[in-house]
């Protein structure tokens, strides 16, 4: 894979790469259109989303960080994304463009004053693995084999600049309106300035792996504080491969039933027991072996649930809840899917979106065990989410749908629902749960 050799860096060079996106995004509709009258041809928009999504990585892939850490959450989200865009942004989850080792070794001296090879007693020149904010590479100390992710330079810097030159093309390509695009930056922003924290982000990892130690087929790396800092974080080598590499070792049904449960119970613990979770669930964040374990790594995406909110989100699961449109209505106005300025259609027509995302989203927490392999109830997923993304009411709403603590926490059951879809797991989805109310 090609390496970079420098990451633009001040707001100029980055607002460029990202009107060098739009200059390309717009020729690409221009031919297309082009095209269409020429030829009269009316096919679907598959080259163009093809030409557009490689326009869009290419840029962002130049300039890491935010602007990528955005295109790969979108990728998570299967219903957002046509399918071109998601195979492009995908790659930010591990294959993006990796730096050279000229500017790893600049991060290793302006840190440690040493270089890598310095410090340990080997080190890969080249990256393992690159990803949006940092990319990895394989070291040696003391005997142990070591993962060290090293973070591109300026990344933290960028983070609120680009997040607002990101905003209106996200707003065009993706059909949201302002007040969901401004809600979501918002809550974007602060959760991307806490991952390229490398500090706090070792402090959690080792918090979290502690806490979760006990949940069976899940595995942890060591940290090493001692060759960490704000932007170097150091590990032990996890074996096993990412989804994708893990499927084509076709591995049976049982293992994957295996892994899948143990992805359950890492999450129901966090979420009900620490009231924190891995917020990213990405396939680059799981290491997947044919034994059945699942080694989980990267703290640095980790959403605090607030008890207000955690109480008020959780009880909609439960599973006769919908049926009760006095306690129905009021959390929906805790969780600020309704206002007291809603006109009493508007309170109406919500009300009924909501209820029905609440019985098909919960729907696998209302059973002891649950098929992910299902596809019929990922399409009704699919289909529900296509709907309500192109209903007038919803785009020209006047405020933000929900409150800004869900976005995280939606995502992470989605990607989570996603990675158990793509296993085709069965699962217990009582194991660990503390949820009476959904007993």
């Amino acid at each position: 894979m090609k390496e970079q050799n420098k990451i633009p860096v001040s707001k100029v060079e980055r607002a460029s790469k990202f009107m060098k996106a739009g200059v390309k995004v717009g020729g690409n509709y221009i031919k297309h259109y082009a095209k269409k009258v020429i030829s009269g041809d009316e096919t679907d928009k598959a080259d163009l989303n093809e030409n557009n999504a490689k326009a869009i990585y290419g840029s962002l892939s130049e300039l890491k960080g935010s602007a990528l850490k955005v295109a790969q959450m979108m990728a998570m989200d299967k219903n957002l994304l046509p399918t071109a865009y998601q195979n492009q942004f995908a790659m930010a989850q591990y294959s993006a463009p990796p730096l050279s080792y000229p500017l790893v070794v600049k991060t290793f001296q302006k840190y440690f004053g040493k270089s890598p090879v310095q410090m340990f007693d080997k080190f890969s020149q080249s990256a393992l693995n690159a990803a949006s904010i940092g990319q990895v590479h394989e070291a040696y100390a003391n005997g142990n084999r070591l993962a060290v992710k090293i973070q591109y330079p300026g990344v933290a810097e960028s983070v609120s600049s680009d997040l607002k030159i990101a905003k209106p093309l996200a707003a065009k390509l993706f059909g949201l309106s302002n007040a969901e695009v401004s809600q979501y930056m918002g809550e974007v922003e602060e959760k991307l300035l806490e991952e390229t924290d490398y500090d706090l982000e070792l402090k959690r990892s080792q918090e979290i792996t502690a806490a979760c130690a006990h949940i069976e087929n899940v595995i942890f790396p060591n940290y090493h504080p001692e060759f960490s800092c704000k932007r170097i974080l150091t590990m032990d080598w996890m074996p096993g491969a990412h989804l994708k590499e893990f499927l084509q070792q076709n591995p049976s049904q049982e293992v994957k039933n295996k892994i899948g449960q143990a992805l359950w119970d890492f999450y129901d613990f966090q979420i009900h027991s620490l009231q924190q979770v891995h917020a990213d669930p990405h396939p680059g964040n799981f290491l997947m072996q044919m034994n059945g374990d699942l080694g989980i790594i990267d703290f640095g995406c980790v959403k605090v649930i607030p008890d207000k909110f955690y109480q008020a989100y959780f009880s909609l699961l439960a599973k006769d809840l919908v049926k009760n449109d006095e306690i129905l209505e009021k959390l929906l106005f805790d969780l600020e899917f309704l206002f007291p300025e809603d006109t009493p259609d508007e309170k109406r027509f919500f009300s009924d979106i909501f209820r029905e995302m609440i019985q098909l989203l919960g729907k696998p927490f209302h059973f002891e065990e649950f098929d992910f392999s299902d596809s019929q109830y990922f399409n009704q997923i699919y289909y529900l989410g296509e709907r309500i993304k192109n209903m007038k009411e919803i785009r020209k709403s006047r405020t933000a749908r929900g409150s800004r603590h869900g976005l995280y926490i939606n995502r992470t059951y989605f990607g989570l629902y996603n990675l158990l879809h793509d296993l085709k797991a069965k699962i217990n989805t009582k194991t660990l749960s503390k949820l009476a109310l959904i007993a």
